[in-house]
């Protein structure tokens, strides 16, 4: 099973991996979400969705639906 951006404790980090389906819009694409970045969740709205990230700088909110494509590697605290 494959750690996703809807599996991250808020505050937690992870690097892309990939995506599951191979495609993620165009705009998060634009905005760094990229294999290789490192993505942070910052808040969970109510009910659970969007998911509000962090990339590159940049705070992105993006539906549960969509976090779930986005695979990770989890970076351990130190």
């Amino acid at each position: 099973m494959s750690i996703t951006v809807v599996d991250l404790k808020i505050g937690q980090k992870g690097i892309i991996r990939e995506f599951s389906d191979g495609i993620l819009p165009i705009k998060l694409l634009e905005l760094g979400c990229l294999p290789g970045n490192e993505i942070e969740l910052v808040q969970i709205a109510p009910f659970k969705d969007p998911v509000y990230v962090n990339v590159n700088g940049s705070h992105i909110a993006i539906r549960r639906s969509v976090a779930r494509l986005i695979a990770l590697d989890i970076i351990e605290d130190v």
